[in-house]
Formats: structure tokens, C-alpha cells, sequence
């Protein structure tokens, strides 16, 4: 197969970035791409905006990268991505968010990482939070661990950040694609990856945490966000566990009461020096229950 440098054993990458209303966060994640040691066979925006975005929907042909952008307002981040994947050649699905930034060595070290551990592998990283962009600003899901790791089989959590994480093109054509009724903009605004990341570990895949596959979130959204969006990830996180759960099988039904008490444990102490965080607890355990009955009511209703 002929890579991004004419070689005929460099696998062809495919990097997937799907976006919505957010045109400057893109740009500039689009950048720190192109501005690597190396870039991607190929780049595939997914752009779900009202209007199509100013600067990638003209973007020149380059012998460098190859350039899709797919412009439809449809909404949903599982929805885009999985266009992306539908829309893309390459041997390797490489996926970012569209408000993270990659360091110049980010495509050619997790690319590396890939093909080292195998086909049956999937490859993620750190996740770190840049500078307040606004008053207060912050930036969510941060995974800081610098410790290495090999997840495989059930290891109690979810290990999968798709804010960076790479595979073969493979794992999706023997799991799945992303299941389009979770994540942002769906009925269930969250768990897309957790869910993809729990049906790759029972497949028989391992997830690889390498620490220096490093993203930085950008911390732009304001303090009044917080909950929001802390309701959004506990309504999606509920129904992913109860998608997978069985009364045959204990182990989602386990991990949904612990992930609950854990929150709400803390939330005192929390309330206390950090009212805001400790009011967030409270709001994703509720938002679990919701989204878990939500989520039987409506697969229920539509048998």
C-alpha cells in the first residue's frame, strides 16, 4: 500500500475530525495538523455547521495531504464520525476533537505506537487542559495519568478517549461503527467512545494508553457550562450502561451503582470547598438515572 511518502509499506492514514458551529476551534485544530512532522494520507472534516465553513470548504488541492470536506448539517458527533469513516480510504482511522490541539509529533508517535502493538490493537492518550481562554474558562474529560498502560477484557473503567485514538481500519468493520444514538448532539450527549471502547475490550481487543500521545483540550467553555454539560455526560453515560446491562451478566449493573455512589460520596465534601463541583456531582448522578430509565423507555417503545 502507498503511504504519504510514496513508500509501499507505509500504511495510508486517514485523520477524522467532526465539528459543529465551532469554525475558528477547527481551523486551528486543522493547523496544528498540517503543521506536523508528519501528516495524515489524508484529513476528513466532518462539518455539521449551519453554514459551511469559510476556509475549509474552499481549501486547495495539496500534494501533501488530500483534503475531504463534508459539509451536512445533521446533527450528531457519532453521526459524524461515522460519515467520516464512510467517507475515507486510508488503512489507519486516526480521530481528535475539533477544540484540541496536537504537538507536531502527535501523528507520527501514534501512528508509530499503532503498527508496533498489531491490527487487534487500539491506540489513545493523554488528554490536558491549555490556558483559560475566557474568565474561568475550562476544559473537560482531562486524562492526566503518565503511566502507561494495556487494557484488555473488562478493566472496571472506561479506558477509550477519542479525543485522541487511532486503529486499523478493521476494528470498525468487525465491532461496528460509533452508535449514532449517543454522543453530542444525539437523545444520549455522551459515552460514543465509552461505548465503541467497551465493544472493542469484548471483542478481543486491547486499548493501548501511551501517555505521550498528548492532546491539549482548550479550556474555552465558560463557568455556566459546567452542568450542562456535566447533565449531558451523565444522561449518556446512564444509557451506555444500561445498554450493555444484563440480568445474566452483572458486571455494567456493578460498575453503574459504584459510578454513582462515587459521585455522590464525594459531592458533600465538595460542596463544601468547591460548591460548583460538588453541585456537578450531583447533577451527573441524577443525570445517570435519568438517561438509564430514558434509555429503557425508549428502546422499549420502539420494539
Amino acid at each position: 500500500m502507498v503511504g504519504q511518502d510514496g513508500g509501499n509499506d507505509v500504511p495510508t492514514t486517514s485523520l477524522i475530525i467532526s465539528s459543529r458551529n465551532r469554525p475558528a476551534l477547527l481551523s486551528d485544530a486543522v493547523r496544528t495538523v498540517l503543521d506536523g512532522d508528519k501528516v495524515p494520507t489524508e484529513l476528513v472534516v466532518v462539518d455539521q455547521s449551519d453554514v459551511a465553513h469559510p476556509e475549509l470548504s474552499t481549501w486547495p488541492e495539496t500534494p501533501e495531504v488530500r483534503l475531504r470536506y463534508l459539509w451536512n448539517p445533521a446533527r450528531g458527533l457519532s453521526l459524524g464520525r461515522n460519515t467520516g469513516i464512510a467517507g475515507s480510504t486510508g488503512e489507519i482511522l486516526l480521530f481528535i476533537d475539533d477544540d484540541v490541539l496536537v504537538p507536531p509529533t502527535w501523528l507520527s508517535h501514534i501512528v508509530g505506537v499503532l503498527t508496533e502493538a498489531g491490527n487487534k490493537s487500539v491506540i489513545t492518550g493523554r488528554v490536558v487542559s491549555g490556558g483559560q481562554e475566557a474568565p474561568g474558562g475550562f476544559a473537560p474529560s482531562l486524562i492526566i495519568d503518565t503511566r502507561p498502560a494495556v487494557f484488555s477484557g473488562r478493566p472496571g473503567r472506561d479506558v477509550l478517549s477519542s479525543m485522541t485514538m487511532a486503529m486499523y481500519r478493521s476494528a470498525f468493520e468487525e465491532v461496528g461503527t460509533f452508535d449514532e444514538r449517543l454522543g453530542a448532539g444525539s437523545r444520549f450527549p455522551s459515552s460514543e467512545d465509552n461505548d465503541f471502547g467497551y465493544r472493542l475490550l469484548e471483542a478481543g481487543y486491547q486499548i493501548v494508553f501511551d501517555p505521550d500521545v498528548v492532546v491539549t483540550h482548550r479550556a474555552w467553555r465558560q463557568p455556566e457550562a459546567l452542568l450542562p454539560l456535566r447533565w449531558d455526560y451523565g444522561r449518556g453515560q446512564g444509557a451506555y450502561f444500561v445498554k450493555h446491562m444484563s440480568r445474566h451478566d452483572r458486571y455494567m449493573g456493578q460498575r453503574m451503582g459504584r459510578d454513582v455512589w462515587r459521585h455522590v460520596r464525594r459531592a458533600p465534601k465538595r460542596l463544601l470547598r468547591r460548591p460548583r463541583d460538588g453541585m456537578a456531582d450531583l447533577v451527573y448522578s441524577v443525570g445517570v438515572l435519568t438517561g438509564a430509565a430514558q434509555w429503557l423507555v425508549v428502546t422499549r417503545s420502539s420494539r
